[in-house]
């Protein structure tokens, strides 16, 4: 191993150290919402809800009645593919046990 690998690798040692270091220092240190009432905490909640739902990018309506669609005929072709394998894997075991007795 050369001089350079080490001097990295040392870097990171002392990277890995700090960043241990910082996440015991964070798991100590006590959260801002424990003084809140339970009433506080949940209008926060729902304020932060309504926040993260803005930065939605919501599908068009015409998007909307696409994917619709979309899943509607997927569903109805796999249901009648299922279907149709259970009919004949019924028909062919029938036809088999009939054979055999």
């Amino acid at each position: 191993m050369n001089r350079e690998m080490r001097r990295l690798q040392a870097k990171e040692e002392e990277r890995a150290k700090k960043r241990r270091a910082d996440s015991s220092r964070s798991s100590k240190k006590t959260k801002k919402d424990d003084g809140l009432s339970f009433v506080q905490r949940t209008r926060k909640y729902l304020r932060e809800v309504r926040q993260e739902l803005k930065k939605v990018a919501w599908p068009s309506r015409e998007e909307l009645m696409t994917y619709t669609v979309v899943v509607f005929s997927m569903t109805t072709v796999l249901t009648l593919l299922i279907f149709g394998m259970d009919w004949g894997f019924n028909k062919l075991v029938r036809n088999v046990l009939n054979a055999i007795t």
